[in-house]
């Protein structure tokens, strides 16, 4: 099963940029959606952004549209999630998740997601 593993985390003042590296490894992610999560102390897991198998197709929260970018790169079995005009709020643990269904557009409910990664801290202060 693929093992995904996110990187690029960190501290960042209210209004910067931060870019989440999720790297795959045992098998491709080339037939997978992909999406991205991200848990706040005491508060249940939600979905931040998805892409479709194709990268042709893109799904995000309202909370992030317009700040938030999703892509991948197939040959490098690597997703990126680039942060922009962050905020407090935004402060979480980011997980990236593999949906293992073969080509599939991508769904904003983490049960459709077969495998996980260990998540980045992502902290953005005011």
């Amino acid at each position: 099963q693929v093992q995904l593993v996110e990187s690029g985390g960190g501290l960042v003042q209210a209004g910067g940029s931060l870019r989440l590296s999720c790297v795959a490894s045992r098998a491709t992610i080339r037939t997978c959606a992909m999406g991205w999560f991200r848990q706040a102390p005491g508060k249940e897991r939600e979905f931040v952004t998805s892409i479709s198998w194709s990268g042709g197709s893109t799904s995000y929260a309202d909370s992030v549209k317009g700040r938030f970018t999703i892509s991948r790169d197939n040959a490098k079995n690597t997703v990126y999630l680039q942060m922009d005009s962050l905020k407090p709020e935004d402060t979480a643990v980011y997980y990236c998740a593999a949906d293992l269904r073969p080509y599939s557009d991508g769904a904003s409910v983490a049960s459709k997601y077969g495998s996980w990664g260990q998540g980045t801290q992502v902290t953005v202060s005011s």
